[in-house]
């Protein structure tokens, strides 16, 4: 299956939105899990069984796994997600971005090595940098358009022929190099009128990951109102350490699993109300 019909059928089967990112930070993991030699690993298992019932996908994020030298943890965690939750997308986070003999290496990586359904690149190379992620024709290549950090202005905002260059980005995503039909662009829920131009500009069918509502402070109803389709869905809406190091009365895995489901009715309150 596709990466798009696999998160079509997602979004439906599991009423949701909501995408948890896996960002373990060793210095904040659970105490009981501090001696475990693969604690990363069981760590995001707990996280990922106690969540899976709220969310549409997983979008783990490589630096946290490859800073701890855990990326054999990241094999097992996206080979568990596979077999137990197959009918949920696997988004790698890599943000990768080179020249196309070296990407060729990365997107073997991220769909060989980790068996992803996605994965997020830089366009900053231009078209032949992304093609080696295009060849793997039913694999999802997420495009960094408009990112979360404040930052992002300092290059996402140049005027380029009278257009931003966020949105010359967008163009080219859905115009010109969304030839499999599986690409996206990530779109920050930090910046919701940002967000409403790109989806005007792309139209309904090509998904956005928006990153930002949690621990970054993106509003969810301005987020459904500017990113969502006519049916309502449209987005990856993601979500990490709001829900990764929640905290309540309970064990870590009710606390993870209250929030996620929170969110996700959160989401379904404004989106459901976006659809024509």
């Amino acid at each position: 299956m596709s990466f798009i019909k696999k998160l079509d059928a997602a979004w439906a089967s599991s009423n949701s939105l909501l995408m948890v990112g896996l960002d373990p930070d060793l210095p904040r993991l659970p105490a009981e899990l501090a001696d475990k030699p693969d604690a990363i690993f069981q760590f995001c298992r707990q996280i990922v069984d106690a969540t899976a019932p709220f969310v549409c996908g997983f979008k783990p994020q490589i630096a946290y796994f490859a800073a701890a030298r855990a990326e054999g943890q990241l094999e097992d965690l996206c080979a568990y997600i596979r077999e137990q939750y197959p009918h949920l997308p696997i988004m790698l986070d890599a943000k990768r971005g080179d020249i196309g003999a070296t990407a060729t290496q990365y997107a073997q990586e991220v769909f060989g090595r980790y068996g992803a359904d996605a994965v997020t690149v830089s366009p900053y190379l231009g078209a032949d940098s992304v093609e080696p992620y295009l060849a793997w024709g039913d694999r999802g290549v997420i495009v960094l358009c408009r990112t979360s950090n404040p930052g992002g202005s300092d290059l996402q905002f140049l005027m380029t022929d009278g257009i931003p260059l966020y949105l010359r980005v967008a163009d080219l995503v859905a115009n010109k190099w969304n030839t499999n039909g599986q690409c996206g662009l990530v779109v920050g829920a930090t910046f919701p009128n940002e967000l409403a131009a790109v989806r005007q500009a792309v139209g309904g069918s090509v998904p956005l990951l928006v990153p930002g509502i949690g621990a970054q402070g993106g509003d969810i109803a301005a987020t459904c109102a500017a990113g969502c389709n006519e049916q309502g869905t449209g987005m990856m809406i993601n979500s990490s350490r709001a829900i990764l190091y929640a905290r309540g009365s309970g064990h870590w895995t009710e606390s993870a699993a209250e929030v996620a489901q929170k969110t996700r009715d959160d989401i379904n309150a404004h989106r459901l109300g976006t659809q024509a």
